[in-house]
C-alpha cells in the first residue's frame, strides 16, 4: 500500500522531485495551509508544515500520522501536548535561519556602530552631518543568548571583526567560535560586559519574559540590545524603560511581544531603535533548505523509524 506525504506549502518541480527520490514508495501531495483539504490530510503519515483548524484530523484516534516536520524553527503554536500524546515525532526547522537571520543581526550592529541608521534620516532631510561617534566592532563584546544554529553562525562570523564571543544557553557546554559559555542562570552576570546583547532564544517557559528590567539594569551602560528570537522573550516595557534611562543605547528589533506592531506604540518613534517586521529568516533560499532538512530526516525514518536531525525535545519545547 503507498504510503502518504503531505507538503503544506508551495514547493518547485525540483523540490519536489528531491523528496520523491528520497522516498520512492510514498506519494507526495501538495497542500495549502491557508485552506486545508482535510480528506487529502486525513490519510497521510508524513506532513510537512502545519495548517490552520487541522489539529481534529491529524490528531483523531486512528490516525495513520507518524511525523511532523515543521516549516519553522519555532514550535510553540503547533498542539505539542497532543502530539506528544500521540507519540508523534516532530522535526523543526532549525539550521535554515542562520544565514539570513546573522545578515540581520550584523546589519543591525553595524548601522549603530557606523551610525547609519542616523545617516539615512539626515540623507532624507538632505543634511549633512556627522556628531562624530562613529565607532566599530574590533574588540567589541557580544554576548549572545542561545547557541544554536544561528547564535553559533553569529559568533563565527564575530570573529571575522575581531570581537570577544560570550554565549549563554541552558547547559552552558563550551561550543566553537565563543571565547565562554555562561548558563541561563547566569545571564545576568554575562551581560555586564556586552556591548551587544543578542537574544536568538526560542520561547518556552523557561525564556518566556527573561529579558527584563532585571537584566537590562546589569547591562553596561551604552549597550545596544538586538531580538531575532521570539518577542514574549522580552518584557518590552522594560527595554523602553531602558532605552529612555540610556542604559542602553539603542535596540534592532525584528521580533515583538505582540505582532503586528500596533501604529501608535512607543517603539515607532524612538530613533534608537531599529525595527524589521519579523522578516529576520525571510529569503529565497528557505524551501531548498526546508527540504534538504527532510530528505536527510526522510533517509534515517526509512531506516531507523526516526529522523536524525532537529528531533524537537517535547519536555524542552524545542
Amino acid at each position: 500500500m503507498t504510503k502518504s506525504i503531505v507538503c503544506m506549502q508551495h514547493l518547485s518541480d525540483g523540490q519536489q522531485e528531491l523528496i520523491r527520490a528520497a522516498a520512492p514508495d510514498y506519494t507526495l501531495t501538495l497542500g495549502d495551509s491557508r485552506n486545508p483539504d482535510l480528506e487529502l490530510l486525513s490519510g497521510a503519515e508524513i506532513i510537512i508544515g502545519w495548517g490552520k483548524g487541522v489539529s481534529d484530523t491529524l490528531l483523531r484516534q486512528g490516525s495513520p500520522l507518524r511525523w511532523v516536520q515543521a516549516w519553522s524553527a519555532g514550535v510553540e503554536k503547533l498542539p505539542l501536548e497532543a502530539m506528544h500524546e500521540r507519540g508523534i515525532l516532530l522535526t523543526n526547522a532549525s539550521g535554515v535561519h542562520a544565514e539570513p537571520i546573522t545578515a540581520v543581526i550584523f546589519s543591525f550592529m553595524l548601522m549603530f556602530t557606523r551610525n547609519m541608521h542616523t545617516a539615512i534620516r539626515n540623507q532624507q532631510n538632505r543634511r549633512w552631518h556627522s556628531d562624530g561617534q562613529e565607532s566599530e566592532l574590533t574588540g567589541k563584546t557580544a554576548v549572545i543568548a542561545g547557541t544554536g544554529s544561528i547564535g553559533s553562525e553569529t559568533a563565527r562570523i564575530a570573529k571575522a571583526f575581531r570581537m570577544k564571543t560570550i554565549g549563554v544557553s541552558r547547559s552552558g557546554r563550551p561550543v566553537d567560535g565563543f571565547d565562554e559559555v555562561f548558563t541561563t542562570g547566569q545571564l545576568k552576570d554575562s551581560v555586564s560586559d556586552a556591548d551587544f546583547i543578542i537574544n536568538t532564544l526560542p520561547i518556552t517557559d523557561e525564556t518566556q519574559g527573561i529579558f527584563d528590567a532585571d537584566i537590562f539594569s546589569a547591562a553596561k551602560q551604552g549597550a545596544y540590545y538586538i531580538n531575532i528570537g521570539r518577542g514574549a522573550t522580552t518584557n518590552t516595557d522594560d527595554l523602553i524603560s531602558a532605552l529612555h534611562s540610556g542604559q542602553l543605547a539603542g535596540a534592532g528589533l525584528d521580533v515583538f511581544e505582540k505582532e503586528p506592531l500596533p501604529e501608535d506604540h512607543p517603539l515607532w518613534g524612538m530613533e534608537q531603535v531599529i525595527m524589521t517586521p519579523h522578516c529576520a529568516g525571510v529569503t529565497d533560499r528557505y524551501a531548498d533548505r526546508v527540504v534538504d532538512i527532510f530528505v536527510e530526516n526522510m533517509k534515517a525514518y526509512l531506516q531507523s523509524g526516526t529522523p536524525s536531525l532537529n528531533l524537537v525535545d517535547y519536555s524542552r519545547q524545542y
